[in-house]
């Protein structure tokens, strides 16, 4: 059994894993207490594996499991798939863990993986089975901040997803613009690729993926815990020789 830690820019998520199938997942903090819980639910668990993109002092995790089966995912491990990126070391492992689910969720296919998170990206894996690289552009909320921080009067708005064009206010004005903006460009860059790679399968994950699957035209699938799946897709892979 699995328990896979996705300690994103702003939350934390973890996902319980028994022979390839998700049976519990859950936003936590970054303390013991949580952690605890689930392992007193879960005691079957004899591997962790860690993708972290900012860094935490997860100490802690050996006061509940085995050392040598907590494992933190670089980019030197065994992938499921080819990749012509020219830095991989530098390749973000949320972005790793995308495109392996995109290997063993649709073999054999053009996938392109729009995760909406603190950044946006698009990354693409081909019918080859080769990740061709991607795009990465500001979230929700960088753009909020951004707003707030390079403007000498404009508020720090909390985000809201809001389908009216034109604000009223300058709060709605500012959730409309930023919201719009996220559709159009998400819209744009899935026409953009649509016309590039044949018979191509989008898959939209991270917050709002729902609600904007529902909203854009194109046949997409929307996948809360896309990531998890290729973390665990990952750690399994790799076990013999960790």
């Amino acid at each position: 059994m699995n328990l896979i830690i996705d300690a994103g820019n702003t939350a934390v998520k973890l996902a319980v894993f028994e022979e390839g199938h998700l049976i519990f997942t859950q936003h936590v903090d970054a303390v013991y207490q949580d952690f605890k819980v689930v392992q007193d639910e879960y005691p079957q668990i004899n591997a962790v594996l860690i993708c972290d993109v900012r860094g935490l002092d997860w100490s802690f995790l050996t006061q509940l499991f085995k050392e040598n089966d907590i494992h933190t995912l670089v980019s030197n491990w065994d992938f499921p798939f080819d990749s012509i990126y020219k830095t991989p070391e530098t390749l973000g492992v949320d972005r790793i863990g995308l495109m392996a689910a995109a290997a063993k969720t649709y073999p054999l296919q053009n996938v392109l993986v729009i995760d909406i998170g603190s950044c946006i990206t698009y990354d693409v894996l081909t019918k080859q089975n080769t990740y061709v690289g991607g795009l990465i552009s500001p979230g929700y909320s960088m753009r909020y901040k951004s707003l707030h921080e390079f403007t000498g009067k404009l508020p720090l708005i909390t985000h809201q997803s809001v389908e009216t064009v034109l604000g009223v206010d300058t709060k709605t004005s500012i959730q409309a613009g930023v919201y719009q903006s996220v559709f159009y460009e998400i819209r744009g860059q899935i026409e953009h690729f649509r016309h590039k790679y044949q018979d191509l399968t989008i898959i939209l994950t991270g917050g709002d993926c729902k609600q904007l699957s529902k909203r854009l035209k194109n046949p997409i699938f929307a996948h809360p815990n896309f990531l998890a799946i290729g973390l665990d897709y990952i750690l399994e892979l790799n076990k013999k020789q960790l």
